[in-house]
């Protein structure tokens, strides 16, 4: 994984080092091809700074890279009619298998529920009582301020 702008992929490819099938680029972000294609138009929007994950943002940068997904999202749904919906995804840290220490988010057209993208989230409704979800609201909101 890079950890430093210096040995960084991306850093490359926004320097234009590494070649990239780019669709959008502009002084804030750079949108390009992910090479798995994990589905035909899965792209990655990278912040032009190197930012190691979300945690890296403030909340001004943070509003100019997020504005921008949606006019990306919509033109790779406009781009094939076959194209039913999209998972948007930023994975933060290895455990969340971030492998590229640049933040990069993915835009992953849905073709169908067989299209080979696994999403499915764990239901644990019935381990979480109206006590132990105050305690974890409460645990977040005091730190909303630092």
């Amino acid at each position: 994984m890079s950890n430093t702008a210096n040995d960084c992929i991306f850093c490359k490819i926004i320097a234009n080092e590494i070649p990239s099938y780019t669709i959008f680029e502009d002084e804030i972000v750079k949108a390009f091809l992910d090479l798995s294609q994990v589905n035909p138009g899965h792209v990655l929007v990278i912040p032009k700074k190197h930012l190691p994950d979300i945690y890296a943002y403030n909340s001004e940068y943070a509003g100019q890279v997020f504005a921008r997904v949606p006019v990306i999202a919509r033109a790779i749904r406009d781009s094939n009619p076959q194209i039913k919906g999209m998972n948007i995804c930023l994975n933060n840290g290895k455990i969340a298998y971030q492998t590229v220490l640049h933040s990069h988010i993915h835009l992953i057209p849905r073709y169908s529920e067989q299209d080979g993208v696994l999403m499915k989230w764990a239901d644990n409704t019935d381990k979480y009582d109206n006590e132990k979800l105050t305690q974890i609201a409460q645990a977040i909101q005091s730190k909303l301020g630092d």
